[in-house]
């Protein structure tokens, strides 16, 4: 059980540092200084939480992973290319942001249906409710930039 809680936090490590990037590289991309402060608080959180799953897989005496996945090296090299193709759009980076929150959704979501310690659940648990916060924020962002284009 040990060595498949170690895999699973491994890959929820790199599913915070997929999501750290980013958020970061969102900040970059918009133009708007709220969402960029969003984006930036955000991906800080993700920070975190990678810091808090590297420190249960040492605790477990495994090795954690310290970066992100290819998946998401392709997800943000997609979201430069539409922002380049949208000049910079908010809504365009929001749909993208959005798109990787519904991944990080899932991949807790699946990390909770498995046997795991109670200490582990409960800090899975946690992050999944942030993961759900924020992409819930994101996409009533989203909403709201969307029914804005809509106006004009």
């Amino acid at each position: 059980m040990k060595d498949d809680a170690r895999s699973l936090l491994n890959e929820l490590i790199e599913t915070c540092k997929d999501g750290e990037q980013g958020f970061n590289r969102a900040a970059q991309d918009v133009s708007d200084g709220n969402l960029k402060t969003i984006f930036t608080e955000c991906a800080a959180r993700c920070r975190s939480g990678a810091a808090e799953l590297q420190t249960l897989v040492r605790d477990m005496g495994g090795s954690p992973e310290r970066d992100g996945s290819i998946k998401g090296a392709v997800h943000r090299g997609w979201m430069d290319l539409k922002t380049k193709l949208t000049s910079r759009d908010s809504l365009a980076v929001l749909e993208e942001v959005e798109r990787g929150e519904d991944y990080a959704k899932a991949r807790y979501a699946q990390a909770l249906k498995m046997d795991l310690p109670a200490n582990v659940r409960e800090v899975l648990q946690r992050q999944h409710q942030g993961a759900v916060a924020n992409h819930d924020r994101v996409r009533d962002l989203r909403n709201q930039y969307r029914e804005r284009k809509n106006e004009t």
